[in-house]
């Protein structure tokens, strides 16, 4: 089975040397999770798109610095194509800005949260049994670093996790679209350097504190929540 994995970001340059892009991120742990997966990785910052959605069985698309208010040429595109794997019923997971950009591709609305900064580890409660092995009641605590958020869902989407400060934290849409907002394919390790690099500089004092105090404080559920990725990928297909 082919993933189509759409990369809407990359990792910081300063970071490169030491951890893999985020599309590497994916394909290596969902790789070891699910052998019988093959990727292929489109940069469609830089128009690097498929001739069609046919071209790969399931797709996945990343985080990203940029934001989907900023409607560039790229991102128009990318939202054409997130309607044409909808209509083609194949599965599709999304993160961070991938969560945001399926959502306003579908009839959503997306905007940056008048609550600020979801930076640190952040817990999320399971509010419905829709996804396959997330059982309703429990608790996803997972990397985040983001200042948008989905703020109204579109009608075909069901929330299944979320959180008081991240309404629409975990979308589901008739069990072939996955989305969430946080990033599971983050480890602590990547969060503390993401706060090391943007700190104080990009963020309020007290936020980057707290974010310090929850990564060394919060033990993170992101590999529960990638095996749960490769398994929706491989059963949607």
């Amino acid at each position: 089975m082919k993933i189509g994995i759409l990369a809407a970001g990359i990792t910081p340059d300063s970071l490169l040397s030491e951890y893999p892009s985020y599309a590497d991120m994916f394909a290596i742990q969902l790789g070891k999770i699910e052998p019988s997966l093959e990727f292929r990785t489109y940069d469609v910052r830089l128009d690097q798109f498929p001739e069609s959605a046919k071209e790969c069985d399931g797709w996945l698309i990343t985080g990203s610095r940029s934001n989907v208010d900023e409607a560039l040429p790229w991102m128009l595109q990318l939202a054409d194509l997130v309607r044409e794997i909808d209509q083609l019923k194949q599965p599709l997971a999304g993160i961070c800005f991938g969560h945001q950009i399926i959502a306003y591709a579908l009839g959503g609305h997306v905007e940056k949260f008048e609550g600020g900064w979801g930076v640190g580890i952040h817990s999320y409660a399971v509010t419905d049994d829709s996804v396959p092995g997330i059982p309703q009641g429990e608790t996803l605590s997972i990397c985040a670093f983001h200042q948008y958020q989905v703020t109204a869902i579109p009608a075909n989407a069901r929330v299944f996790a979320r959180s008081d400060f991240c309404e629409y934290a975990g979308l589901i849409y008739e069990d072939r679209i996955l989305t969430f907002q946080a990033h599971p394919e983050f480890s602590k390790v990547y969060e503390s350097a993401l706060l090391d690099l943007h700190g104080n500089a990009l963020l309020p004092e007290d936020v980057t504190k707290e974010a310090y105090q929850s990564v060394e404080s919060v033990a993170i559920d992101s590999p529960k929540i990638m095996v749960w990725i490769a398994s929706f990928l491989h059963r949607a297909s």
